[in-house]
């Protein structure tokens, strides 16, 4: 028989373009999963291979949809696992708790994305009761266990999705996120926790922890996994109130953490805290001289206070009333049968008034501006994903403080509106993984994605707790916010006198190259500053050393107005074959230029003029 333990998206497609079935590999996966275990706390409820028949002919009404092509179904037969408190028609949404059960009669909006795309749900996974937690201890269906040490807290909310993507039993698994509950069980089991830009993904369908902060998160084993999901799940839900439509364009006065462009720039935190975790300081320690060194990469320190306060608001505050908001009506009949932590957290809503919502609703607007103002140049956070990881033991006996800790790097998150993802960063001393998370500005996902793809592949670790080495991860740089490439080849260049006009619209170089040799590079008499005129030729032409440069859509149209005659933008070839925007001259302004081709460039000309002078 084979096994599918630890596959990626990838090796599941191969196998099934080998001619391997979805009755044979979810068959002998659904079966294997049958077999009790009372260690294994993951799991709510599972697939019997009656629901297996029912899903695998639901799969080939699909497929005959899609004219028998199983590459029209991008997770055609892929197994997945859900977060008991998202609906899926065929099992009981729970939330962590019996007594709140109810059998669904449609699935979530984004299980049915999944679904439609191929994906076959097998089973559903347990969780911190009403998402309220990030250790996955506070459950009634038992702790689930770290992955790599039984001892230790799995971290939760979600923490049996986490757990089998780790142990390689489905390639990804949806999760929630409200405080750090789809990033703490990704850093503690060597996991890509993927939490999106808030209504990037809809949550029609979800139990509402705080339903104003709720994101669906993603675990998978891989960076390209988890972009590849998101993908499928991303888009405006009109249904659902707390959807978005991602910006056409953002604010030219936004802070570098809020508009498009690669993540260069990272604040660390000036003073970490790891309570006393000593091997967590250590790892997090050697994972940041990595990271300097990770080309393109520069990390600064920074206070984070604001950021710090924001975190406490959410649990020390009257967001706690949003949560029982969402079980309000459960908890008046119910309480006695809810677990004693999550019952206790909730039942602080009592303590605040409407007077105290607004007032913290005020103090959080403060606080983002402050933090939007610390991060005016800056492109990302660079963050430990848990400082610490302690035994179940442990947070049985004191289970508010150390989940308030877990909490430290992940609580702000949602309140100021950013999106972020947790990526492995090695192990500790005492073999547990380490983990770091990616946080920038909302629509900044995908550029999470790319710098997190090159830390991987600069920094791999196995997949999961599989002992299957991890592939190059191959994530695309696509933004979220529309660009523009332009080619730039004289003044405009780096260092160059009106390279101004670029940085002023935030545009960022995205390379030096040149040109193919079809070119001839000119410089035009009686410019201020001197400029240099790009054009096309038939034959005797050149490669011309260029500047590749991208800016948001919304600033390209200003950029061109600036530009006078006979200069003008067009299409410029480049070495690879690609032809982009770029810099020309039309023909009759060359008629008095001197040619100035053989310096294959702007700069070496302005030089050696110089010198000259």
């Amino acid at each position: 028989m084979m096994t599918t333990r630890g596959w990626t998206l990838e090796q599941w497609r191969q196998a099934y373009n080998e001619g391997a079935t979805p009755e044979a590999l979810l068959g002998e996966l659904i079966t294997q999963l049958a077999k009790p275990d009372s260690t294994d706390n993951a799991w709510i409820s599972l697939l019997d291979q009656e629901g297996l028949a029912h899903a695998l002919a639901a799969l080939q009404t699909r497929l005959d949809e899609a004219d028998g092509k199983i590459d029209k179904l991008p997770l055609y037969g892929i197994p997945f696992a859900a977060k008991d408190n998202i609906d899926a028609a065929g099992f009981a949404t729970t939330a962590g708790c019996p007594a709140y059960a109810y059998q669904p009669t449609r699935d979530a909006a984004l299980i049915d994305k999944l679904r439609t795309a191929g994906a076959v749900l097998i089973g559903k996974t347990n969780l911190d009761q009403f998402a309220t937690g990030l250790v996955g201890t506070r459950s009634p269906f038992g702790a689930v266990a770290n992955s790599f040490n039984p001892e230790v807290v799995s971290g939760g909310s979600s923490s049996g999705s986490a757990s089998v993507v780790a142990r390689g039993l489905v390639p990804f698994s949806l999760g929630t996120d409200t405080a750090g509950s789809g990033r703490v069980p990704a850093g503690l089991n060597n996991l890509v926790g993927l939490k999106p830009t808030k209504g990037l993904f809809s949550i029609d369908g979800v139990v509402p922890a705080c339903r104003s902060l709720d994101c669906v998160s993603i675990f998978s084993l891989t960076v390209n996994d988890a972009g590849q999901i998101a993908e499928l799940m991303a888009g405006f839900e009109p249904a659902d109130a707390f959807s978005r439509k991602a910006p056409s364009a953002l604010p030219l006065d936004a802070p570098a953490i809020r508009r498009p462009g690669p993540l260069a720039k990272l604040a660390i935190p000036q003073s970490p805290q790891f309570f006393g975790d000593v091997v967590a300081e250590k790892a997090w320690q050697t994972a940041v001289e990595k990271w300097q060194k990770l080309e393109g990469v520069t990390l600064v320190e920074l206070d984070f206070a604001p950021m710090l306060e924001l975190a406490a608001l959410l649990y020390e505050g009257p967001w706690v009333a949003e949560r029982h908001a969402a079980v309000e009506t459960f908890m008046a009949e119910h309480a006695q049968n809810m677990n004693d932590v999550v019952r206790g957290i909730i039942s602080n809503a009592g303590k605040y008034s409407a007077t105290d919502t607004f007032k913290a609703q005020y103090r959080k607007e403060e606080l983002v501006r402050v933090i939007d103002n610390l991060l005016d140049d800056i492109d990302g956070l660079l963050v430990p994903t848990a400082p610490t990881a302690p035994t179940i033991e442990a947070v049985n006996a004191d289970p508010v403080t150390l989940n308030s800790q877990l909490g430290t790097y992940t609580n702000f998150v949602n309140l100021a509106d950013f999106c972020a993802l947790a990526v492995p960063a090695g192990f500790r001393d005492d073999g547990l993984p380490f983990g770091v998370t990616l946080v920038s500005g909302a629509w900044k996902d995908r550029e999470l994605q790319t710098l997190a793809s090159r830390w991987l592949n600069a920094h791999p670790t196995p997949l999961g707790a599989t002992d299957q080495a991890r592939p190059p991860e191959t994530v695309h740089t696509t933004l979220a916010v529309p660009t523009v490439q332009v080619a730039v080849v004289g003044a405009h260049l780096s260092g160059m006198p009106l390279n101004t006009q670029l940085t002023e619209r935030h545009a960022w170089r995205v390379a030096s190259t040149t040109t193919s040799a079809n070119y001839r590079l000119f410089a035009l008499p009686n410019t201020v500053p001197p400029k240099p005129g790009l054009q096309r030729v038939h034959e005797n032409g050149a490669a011309i050393i260029v500047e590749v440069w991208e800016m948001a859509a919304s600033e390209f149209g200003s950029f061109v107005d600036l530009i006078p005659a006979p200069l003008g933008i067009g299409s410029v070839e480049l070495a690879d074959g690609r032809w982009i925007n770029g810099f020309i001259c039309e023909g009759h302004g060359t008629t008095d230029a001197q040619d100035v081709t053989e310096f294959g460039g702007w700069r070496a000309y302005i030089k050696a003029q110089t010198s000259h002078a």
